[in-house]
């Protein structure tokens, strides 16, 4: 077997309705996965400090906060070790199953927790535990989904298809901003006491919506086709480490300068609206929810744009951006101008978080050889993501502290993520599904 070439041929044409349900199973899921995301990050920026880390200061208790929030995306690989040994063997439906019910029960659990003040360190143990399994359940969401789009999708028509799995993640941020503008609404002492629960709790319907979604979902034509010729493999993790190699650490530094500036926008400048540039908290979610819209449309946008141009020039044209964007992107934040803020998070949105991601969701899994593709995408994706938007915020946090306030250093290290996912882009071969 070759390092990334396909042995089993991909059908041209699709089952219309096979793909509509893929369709929408994808969004739904990563709608679940990113609404679950987007809520706790917020909640770090704005309120968990008070109600887990209140004994040390507010810079330190934001630190905290984003200390916790990196713990899902450590468990990210973990979860796609685990789960992709499955999504090659058992199929890609049944993963996606039960990725879903595990974080859909994690942020219900996040939801029910007792605060600091009434268990003491009892609380941000169990803050962290259930961001460990929140992200454990979300470390073969997105691959997964984008997997049985791009096999289940006819040639030609992948790219808009698989990022729709991205036009779920910004509808997951959009919903979410609109849970945390209506909880903001409540007066401050029921927000502290019941109402940041309420937007927890809230999941469990997103939750029951995408699980009754996903139970009538039909397996990619690429996997029955492994299952009749007995070719799924007993270790795709460890065909993956042997025969993709290269797709896998490309993969990865594509990954780690995206995901850093995609949860750099998403979470960090939530945080950095408010304390540092005096933003009233109201503002955030409004300005988060009118840049999810934007960055679903231009995630299909962007990925229609592959299907038409290719996988490779659409991707480097969008991180050429990006390398240049960090310090305009401040700069603008700065003024405090809310005309400024909106036009900066909606360009952050419709590239670093949506724009991008839209075109990997079919750019990675053609990658990958058939039997392992599974494998291949969610540890690259996810190990990316750990290296990547795990840390960001928190590093963010901590440039910003020691280095009085300034933003110059956060910039600089937006840049030098993104230029590692700007570098590689002359590995790429042709795509495994070029058979």
């Amino acid at each position: 077997m070759t390092e990334t070439r396909s042995s089993i041929v991909e059908p041209s044409t699709a089952d219309p309705k096979a793909v509509r349900r893929a369709a929408w199973a994808g969004l739904v899921g990563t709608t679940l996965e990113q609404y679950d995301f987007v809520i706790y990050g917020t909640a770090s920026a704005l309120i968990f400090s008070e109600l887990f880390f209140p004994n040390i200061s507010p810079a330190a208790g934001i630190l905290a906060s984003f200390s916790a929030y990196a713990v899902g995306f450590a468990a990210r690989p973990l979860g796609g070790l685990f789960f992709s040994r499955f999504g090659d063997r058992v199929g890609r439906t049944w993963v996606l199953v039960a990725t879903l019910l595990l974080m859909g029960g994690s942020t219900l659990a996040i939801g029910l927790l007792p605060t600091y003040a009434q268990v003491g360190i009892l609380a941000p143990v169990l803050l962290v535990a259930c961001r460990f399994l929140q992200g454990f359940g979300a470390g073969a969401e997105q691959s997964g989904g984008a997997t049985l789009l791009t096999e289940t999708a006819g040639i030609g028509r992948r790219g808009r298809f698989a990022s729709l799995v991205m036009t779920g993640a910004a509808l997951g941020t959009a919903l979410g901003a609109v849970a945390w503008i209506l909880a903001q609404l409540l007066p401050d002492d029921s927000l502290m006491s019941w109402g940041w629960r309420l937007v927890f709790v809230s999941s469990l319907l997103v939750t029951i919506a995408a699980l009754i979604i996903r139970r009538r979902l039909n397996e990619s034509p690429v996997f029955q086709e492994l299952k009749e010729q007995h070719a799924e493999p007993r270790k795709p993790v460890a065909e993956t480490f042997r025969h993709g190699r290269r797709p896998l650490v490309l993969v990865t530094l594509m990954t780690i300068g995206v995901s850093s500036q995609s949860y750099t926008y998403q979470v960090f400048m939530a945080s950095y609206l408010v304390s540092s540039v005096g933003v009233d908290k109201a503002f955030v979610p409004k300005v988060l929810l009118v840049g999810a819209i934007c960055g679903g449309v231009a995630a299909v946008g962007f990925g229609a744009l592959s299907d038409r141009f290719g996988r490779k020039p659409v991707y480097t044209a969008i991180l050429s951006v990006l390398v240049l964007l960090p310090g305009p992107s401040f700069i603008a934040l700065n003024t405090g101008s809310q005309i400024a803020i909106v036009v900066t998070i909606i360009v952050g949105f419709i590239l670093a978080c949506q724009g991008d991601t839209g075109v990997t969701m079919s750019y990675f899994p053609e990658l990958f050889g058939n039997r392992y593709r599974y494998a291949g995408v969610t540890l690259g994706r996810e190990f990316g993501s750990v290296l990547g938007g795990g840390v960001a915020p928190l590093i963010c946090e901590a440039l910003v502290s020691a280095f009085s306030g300034s933003w110059l250093p956060v910039a600089a290290y937006m840049m030098l993520m993104m230029i590692l996912s700007w570098s590689p882009r002359g590995w790429h071969r042709r795509p495994a599904t070029a058979t």
